[in-house]
């Protein structure tokens, strides 16, 4: 079975695409976060680390899985990133990425949104919202954009590509996948093409 598996991922798949390794293993960390894959996913940080994705970036992606992936499953993930950096020589804590304050969270997190998804559709998402959704909006801006994608540490095109494995990862987003879709179809742009429909935004 494991002769099967390295044939197929590590020769045949790694035969197409463009991401240099770095990227790559930053990807699969994502993925297998958003899959509840613990024990591979313990395995993967050294790998990791030998191609150079750094201590913050290992722990930065973890703490990009909260919105998307839930507290009370990225949980064991910090937990098991401590033990496996420490394991691999890593002097923790490793240093703060955070940007924002409680004050600043939701101004910076608003502006970071718009320059991902589009000043326009995000104010029209925020107006149009019922009013008793509108808090959904206001989370979404301090706490997924704010708290989150604010963050130092990895750029924030790689973020837009680690949110876009998660979503597939995680299944049953087909909504917020095919936004990101667009997204990472432009990277450099960072910018989103969702259709006036799609109103559940990650």
């Amino acid at each position: 079975m494991i002769e099967i598996f390295d044939n197929f991922a590590f020769d045949e798949v790694l035969s197409h695409g463009s991401l240099d390794a770095r990227t790559r293993l930053m990807v699969q960390l994502a993925s297998m976060i958003a899959s509840q894959a613990l024990s591979e996913y313990r395995v993967m940080i050294r790998p990791a680390l030998t191609v150079g994705v750094t201590p913050v970036e290992i722990k930065e992606i973890v703490y990009q899985a909260v919105p998307y992936v839930g507290m009370a499953k990225v949980f064991d993930f910090i937990h098991a990133t401590n033990e496996a950096l420490r394991e691999n020589g890593v002097e923790l804590p490793v240093q703060g990425q955070s940007t924002t304050t409680p004050e600043s969270r939701s101004e910076k997190g608003l502006a970071i949104q718009k320059q991902i998804i589009g000043a326009d559709l995000v104010e029209k998402l925020r107006t149009s919202a019922p009013e008793d959704q509108k808090h959904i909006q206001r989370f979404l801006s301090a706490n997924c954009f704010g708290d989150h994608l604010t963050r130092s540490g990895i750029d924030l095109q790689t973020r837009e590509l680690l949110t876009f494995s998660m979503l597939v990862s995680l299944g049953g987003c087909a909504p917020q996948v095919k936004g990101h879709v667009a997204a990472n179809r432009n990277r450099r742009a960072i910018r989103f093409r969702y259709s006036t429909s799609d109103t559940a935004l990650t």
